[in-house]
């Protein structure tokens, strides 16, 4: 059950000077909404959120996985192009079971206009590396405006990547600094 494990590295980035990650082929508005994930629920492969049955059709593995974790972080991302439903465990420095669903935008809007969630605001960057892998750097908005966040996804836990220059201090790891934690803290 590989495919449902992300593997990142994160970093501070020190956008004082140039920023070069600006300079890619794509970037993304993103809105995220941190739900409360005791309202999950599933009846068979179809899992549903609070009074919303069948929000989406879990697969067979989808469902074990569910079943087995607990703890789950939870959240609705909206970019101008799809609305995702993702649901994370608990990270092991770098590593973390994952679950994630393209929704409808009207089901994501039900979601989050039924009451107040913890949410973040920021513009995502995809810049390409020397070594051909790319990184997603967060321009945070609204509370957190001036934090900027680079993350980058491997195929492996000791996959070699070549870290750009303008990086800061490594983050993996660290809880504190998730994107759930810094929407829960109320400064977005």
């Amino acid at each position: 059950m590989s495919e449902y494990v992300e593997i990142e590295r994160r970093f501070f980035v020190d956008g004082r000077n140039a920023r070069p990650w600006r300079d890619c082929e794509h970037r993304s508005e993103i809105a995220q909404y941190y739900l409360d994930s005791s309202l999950f629920k599933n009846v068979g492969n179809d899992l549903g959120y609070g009074d919303i049955f069948e929000l989406v059709q879990m697969n067979d593995d989808e469902r074990a996985l569910f079943e087995a974790t607990e703890d789950w972080t939870s959240r609705i991302r909206f970019t101008q192009d799809s609305t995702t439903l993702t649901l994370k465990g608990k990270r092991t420095h770098a590593s973390a079971t994952e679950l994630e669903w393209g929704i409808s935008r009207g089901r994501g809007q039900e979601i989050v206009n039924s009451k107040r969630h913890p949410s973040i605001t920021k513009t995502r960057y995809h810049w390409k590396g020397q070594d051909g892998m790319v990184w997603e750097v967060d321009e945070f908005e609204g509370g957190l405006a001036g934090l900027i966040l680079a993350e980058i996804e491997m195929p492996d836990i000791d996959y070699g990547v070549v870290l750009p220059e303008w990086l800061g201090v490594e983050l993996t790891g660290l809880h504190q600094w998730s994107n759930s934690t810094l929407a829960l803290t109320g400064i977005a």
